[in-house]
């Protein structure tokens, strides 16, 4: 052994102090947004069958969900709305007295100091469950832009901090910008779902959000998951168009395109953790097949080591007194 010459490397592996010493990645509890579900009513906290842990809550109960993740120290909340009444144009996506907009309020009242982060399309709200209007059966494009520009606005109105648009109709990054620089929100940014994929994934959050669309699929607006350029050209459209944080939804089957977007971009970047890739570790880990914890901060660490500033999370709250135990 003498005579060979080869690295050491494990000696920056041998104690834990030297371990974080030399860590390239860290995971930093400012760096999750939690997503919540309001609904119309009082004194309801549903628990999603599919997402254990999760809950639908009527604006009664949100200030308790609001303090817990406020103690947590998780910064930022994304909101998503599930109203009492739908219609084909999701006028309530719009409404003044929305149950998004109500939530806005109440949050920014009680606890002004998180980041309020409104999710900006019109599936929960129309009866037919898509992101657009229909047209002689088929989702417009254009027409679905001023609608859900009214949504921005009025999300801005009520007092949120930041705009996420998330209906993947081509140019709705433009139209929002514009909508909100001509009612006077020139300082609101807008946190693009640039690369949002036609996802199995999805399911357990059409549970939640009862978004799912009565028929068809969304495979014409949402991308095709094979197709990685596509993902640039799509976060290069959203760039020139005005957004200010570019989302690539799902994360973990997208760790390329994250990686990708983020080294084609000066804009942060936001990996979204979604719905199905939470239920899946909930439901190993109750089955005792995996360590939850020790799971969950792997794969939010590879969302940062991919190149991701920010991640939506299911797992944010939890997440976050993991990370207060490590330190």
């Amino acid at each position: 052994m003498n005579e060979l010459t080869f690295h050491r490397h494990r000696r920056l592996r041998r104690t834990p102090g030297i371990r974080k010493m030399v860590r390239e990645t860290v995971l930093q509890k400012e760096d999750l947004i939690f997503p919540i579900f309001v609904l119309e009513g009082r004194d309801i906290k549903n628990e999603v069958p599919s997402m254990p842990g999760v809950y639908q809550v009527s604006l009664d109960h949100l200030g308790e969900e609001m303090n817990r993740l406020e103690s947590s120290g998780v910064p930022a909340v994304i909101v998503f709305g599930i109203p009492e009444h739908k219609d084909e144009n999701g006028t309530q996506a719009y409404a003044e007295e929305g149950i998004v907009q109500k939530a806005i309020r109440q949050i920014k009242q009680t606890h002004p100091d998180l980041t309020v982060i409104a999710d900006t399309c019109l599936c929960q709200y129309t009866d037919h469950g898509h992101c657009g209007i229909i047209e002689h059966g088929t989702i417009v494009n254009d027409t679905s832009l001023d609608l859900l520009t009214k949504t921005a606005v009025s999300q801005a109105d009520a007092g949120a901090d930041i705009i996420a648009p998330s209906n993947m109709m081509d140019g709705f990054t433009a139209a929002i910008r514009k909508g909100l620089d001509e009612a006077g929100y020139t300082n609101i940014p807008v946190m693009s779902y640039s690369v949002k994929f036609a996802s199995a994934f999805y399911g357990p959050f059409r549970d939640a959000a009862h978004s799912s669309p009565s028929f068809g699929d969304r495979k014409t607006y949402q991308m095709d998951p094979p197709n990685r350029l596509e993902a640039l050209r799509e976060a290069a459209s959203d760039v020139e168009e005005g957004a200010d944080f570019l989302i690539v939804k799902p994360a973990l089957s997208y760790l390329d395109v994250v990686r990708e977007v983020k080294d084609e971009t000066a804009k942060p970047v936001v990996a979204y953790n979604v719905s199905g890739e939470y239920a899946m570790i909930k439901a190993a880990a109750a089955n005792g097949w995996i360590d939850e914890k020790e799971v969950v901060m792997e794969k939010l660490t590879s969302m940062k080591r991919a190149g991701a500033d920010l991640i939506v999370t299911y797992f944010a709250i939890d997440a976050a007194a993991w990370i207060d135990q490590e330190q």
